[in-house]
């Protein structure tokens, strides 16, 4: 498996070496800056939990990282493709084990290579060592002594161990052959299966296939011999169990009439008139790494029917590991399971084959530069970089664990656990849970107002497939539909409105005369208003104005003052309003920031400033979030004199006599709103009191905007907005350049806003 292109080796060298070699490091978990902390680390406050421990064994899981700690050990036997390269060769490899567990499912990890061959010492020494971890993944031992490895270390420990170069391979294909046969509608039981391969993982595979309805008599296995015959004198008691009677004794023989040839061998061994040979509707999973048995395109020109899969990423259906083990440890951990049995594995497999039939999220068909993947003969499994892996997978291994009895710790809420799954990845957001929640429970129509573009499009299809709104599609007719067909996207029966058709003659005519009585002292011409319904950013806050949309997205390929003013022009502020103003939400795993003004008010006044505040605090109480409201400067209550602090010191105080329910406060710098601890310390009669400020307010637009774009560039944060605060109705400008789940978050929020404009109507609060 060594790697032939010379770049990508070279930056292999750099990747492992530059910088601390290496891919994976021990981090402490718990403060240690002070002598306390230490004493408490170390001696003499350790004694106290391991006298616990002493006591109460179970208590090791209370007390240490036992319950989320994971060995990967090796031999360096079987390393990848590479063969018996020996352990310290292996580490590389079993680092980026450990990696994958932490990224994927936040398991912690210790690779640990083991230079021993004997069976009897090998597993001597895992047993030995076993009271350290939670579960144990065996990986990169050769065969036949994985198997007798495997069988007797999960004999001798009350943890789960899983050898993954046999059972990860056996659970990811399971899932792609449950799918397979869903969409060419054979019955399993009645395929007919050629295995081209003989060791650790072609026969974990077979087994969980017969585990999942496959006949053992329906299935030919072949080693580099031929065919495992009862008539063959060198077998092993591994390849006896599968010996078949049947008169073939060649590949090319096994083969012919097929349903299913799963490799795990060598490239190229998979001949076109072999494929051509094989049944209708053939499913051939050639795993061979980095080549497979047969390509994808040799094997797709053989026979159009074929449902083909393979290891590497650069075809479709790609049968990765990763897809299994970070989760199923995940799950096994979770309930202290003693093993990791077949219920758990096939659970996994259900549950993997059950993710691949709903709707892809787009940062996968990003990732994969795909416009829209979905179920089929190119889409059987899930894909590595699928962010719902970790609660689809780890929940169902989990509750296999506890069904079947090797569980020592139940789950009973199962939306709190698949809660807790989402924020140890930072997956979880109950700013946007609560913005769908709230938009499927009343969706709104939301005129996008530039169709024209795919990733307007493709958004418009996940609202439509999620239920979140009721799209209005705006612009050319012909170009959006080219575009839907183009990328198979499912937005048949989504109203498409061009402005500038002549059927939209007589509406444009009412609009103009409407937005003219507007703005005819104010430069407009019936002319000009007339002129200006051609365009999409009049046209569609006037769909808004009239009623017949509840609410508007644009911006994605305009400056945001392009957007907003026409729709200031159309709309206007809510009645009351002095001004709009701009907002933007950090969300992050301590929970969301709310920044503001960031988009529109270059140089508040102090009465300004107030109005943002409320418009502000107004909106975030909409999310169900108390809002505690900092004015950051650069001067902490009066330690620096100048224009800005002074016009904030002004605002704070009509706040603070006009509005004493809100807990806002300011000056101050930016590190003092964050940081509670520190502020109480040094100032301690601020209102803010105890807790961090979640709110900031800018004082100009120049500092609002370089902080969220500075954020945005250097963080992995997720940043929603801009929000505008303050129109008479829902209109919301997206950033140029958005990505589509941007603007699905802009819809959803735009339907929220539509929400509280009905219920403001009403006579209503909104929150």
């Amino acid at each position: 498996m060594k790697v032939k292109d010379k770049l990508l080796r070279e930056d292999a060298f750099k990747y492992h070496a530059q910088g601390r070699p290496g891919k994976i490091e021990v981090i402490p978990t718990k403060p240690y800056s002070t002598q306390r902390d230490l004493s408490l680390a170390y001696t003499p406050g350790v004694a106290d939990p391991c006298l616990a421990i002493k006591d109460n064994p179970s208590d090791v899981y209370k007390y240490t990282a036992k319950g989320n700690l994971v060995a990967v050990i090796s031999n360096g036997t079987a390393v990848l493709g590479l063969g018996d390269i020996g352990p310290e060769a292996g580490k590389p490899v079993m680092e980026g084990k450990g990696l994958l567990f932490k990224v994927f499912a936040d398991v912690d990890v210790f690779d640990i290579e083991v230079n021993e061959k004997n069976i009897d010492k090998f597993v001597d020494a895992v047993v030995a060592i076993s009271p350290t971890f939670g579960g144990i993944n065996l990986e990169d031992i050769k065969a036949p002594e994985c198997f007798e490895i495997e069988e007797r270390v999960k004999a001798a420990v009350d943890i789960p161990v899983m050898h993954d170069d046999q059972h990860g391979t056996a659970i990811i294909s399971s899932a792609g052959l449950l799918n397979a046969l869903e969409i060419n509608g054979k019955k399993i039981e009645d395929l007919k299966v050629v295995v081209n391969g003989a060791g650790a993982a072609a026969v974990a595979c077979t087994k969980l296939y017969i585990k999942l309805g496959v006949k053992k008599e329906n299935v030919v296995m072949v080693d580099s011999k031929g065919v495992i015959h009862v008539d063959r004198t060198d077998l092993n008691p591994i390849k006896k169990q599968f010996a078949t009677s049947k008169p073939v004794h060649t590949l090319e023989e096994a083969i012919v009439g097929a349903d299913l040839f799963l490799g795990l061998s060598v490239a190229g061994v998979l001949k076109k008139d072999m494929v051509k040979s094989m049944a209708k509707d053939p499913i051939i999973f050639a795993l061979a790494n980095p080549n497979p048995e047969i390509t994808y395109d040799d094997a797709v020109d053989a026979r159009e029917d074929v449902i083909m899969a393979t290891g590497r990423s650069d075809y479709p259906n790609q049968i990765n590991n990763v897809l299994g083990f970070p989760f199923i440890f995940r799950g096994a951990l979770d309930v202290r399971s003693t093993a990791i049995n077949d219920e758990m594995k096939l659970a996994a497999s259900k549950a993997l084959a059950d993710l691949a039939k709903q709707p892809v999220p787009e940062e996968v068909n990003i990732a994969f530069h795909t416009s829209n993947l979905k179920f089929g003969r190119e889409y059987i499994i899930p894909k590595p970089t699928d962010p719902r892996l970790i609660e689809h997978v780890a929940p169902a291994v989990a509750k296999a664990a506890i069904d079947s009895g090797v569980a020592r710790k139940k789950i009973t809420d199962w939306s709190k656990y698949k809660e807790e799954l989402r924020k140890r990845l930072g997956l979880s957001n109950p700013i946007v849970r609560q913005l769908k929640t709230r938009a499927k429970h009343d969706p709104k129509r939301v005129v996008f107002a530039e169709a024209e573009n795919y990733k307007v499009l493709k958004a418009a299809e996940i609202v439509v497939n999620e239920k979140l709104a009721v799209p209005i599609l705006l612009g050319n007719k012909k170009v959006i539909k080219n575009l839907i067909k183009k990328n198979d996207l499912e937005l048949k029966n989504v109203e498409i409105i061009d402005p500038k058709c002549k059927a939209e003659k007589a509406r444009r005519a009412e609009f103009a005369k409407i937005l003219w009585k507007k703005r005819q002292r104010k430069g407009f011409t019936m002319t000009s208003a007339l002129d200006s319904m051609l365009h999409r950013n009049y046209f569609s806050p006037m769909l808004v104005e009239t009623g017949y949309a509840d609410a508007m997205i644009s911006g994605l390929t305009r400056n945001y003052p392009d957007t907003l003013k026409p729709a200031l022009h159309t709309i206007g502020k809510r009645e009351g309003e002095k001004l709009v103003s701009g907002m933007y939400i950090i969300s992050t795993k301590t929970g969301p920031y709310f920044l503001a003004d960031c988009t529109v008010n270059k140089n508040p006044t102090a009465e300004d400033m107030v109005e943002i505040t409320l418009q502000t605090a107004y909106a975030i109480k909409q999310f169900k979030v108390e809002p505690r409201i900092a004015f950051v400067s650069y001067s902490n209550f009066g330690s620096n004199n100048g224009r800005i602090p002074e016009l904030q010191r002004k605002a704070v105080e009509i706040l603070h006599k006009e509005h004493p329910e809100l807990i806002v406060d300011g000056e101050m710098q930016a590190n003092m709103a964050l940081n509670a601890e520190l502020r109480s310390e040094i100032f301690p009669f601020s209102k803010l009191g105890e807790k961090p400020a979640n709110t900031l307010i800018f004082p100009y637009l120049t500092a609002g905007n370089i902080a969220y774009k500075l954020l945005q560039s250097t963080t992995d944060y997720q940043i929603i907005g801009p929000i505008i605060n303050g129109m008479n109705k829902s209109v919301h400008v997206l950033q140029i350049g958005s990505t589509v789940n941007e603007i699905v978050d802009m819809v959803m929020i735009a339907v929220m806003d539509a929400q509280c404009v009905e219920r403001r109507n009403k006579g209503e609060i909104c929150f």
